[in-house]
């Protein structure tokens, strides 16, 4: 660690050279937690192209817009997500094709109320 008033050389951690994931995983060890994978991520990563979507849609109940993130990996499927603004249940359901090679593609998505 660095001396009061001394500076790190430009994208310096004051820990020489060290891999951001290794950083991560000893981070993990040290405190005991469970590794964090995020969608993309992992010894999966590329197996399943577009299987991960970012999708913007607006809440049926309020009307406000925000994104959510689709995973298109387990093909067609429902759901229950709740919206970001006003934390009510919103259903959504995805219709997914798989092109035979592995590629899902989003066919449609519906939401709903679930009132």
């Amino acid at each position: 660690m660095p001396s009061r008033g001394e500076r790190l050389p430009p994208g310096g951690n004051g820990k020489g050279d060290i891999d951001p994931a290794e950083e991560s995983r000893e981070v993990d060890e040290r405190y005991g937690l469970e590794p964090v994978i995020e969608p993309g991520s992992g010894p999966d990563a590329g197996a399943h192209p577009g299987a991960v979507l970012t999708w913007t849609v607006d809440c049926p109940y309020c009307g406000e817009t925000f994104e959510t993130v689709l995973d298109l990996s387990a093909g067609s499927a429902s759901y229950i997500e709740d919206c970001e603004v006003c934390c009510r249940p919103i259903e959504f359901a995805l219709e997914v094709a798989d092109d035979g090679e592995g590629a899902a593609t989003l066919v449609s998505i519906e939401l709903g109320r679930s009132d």
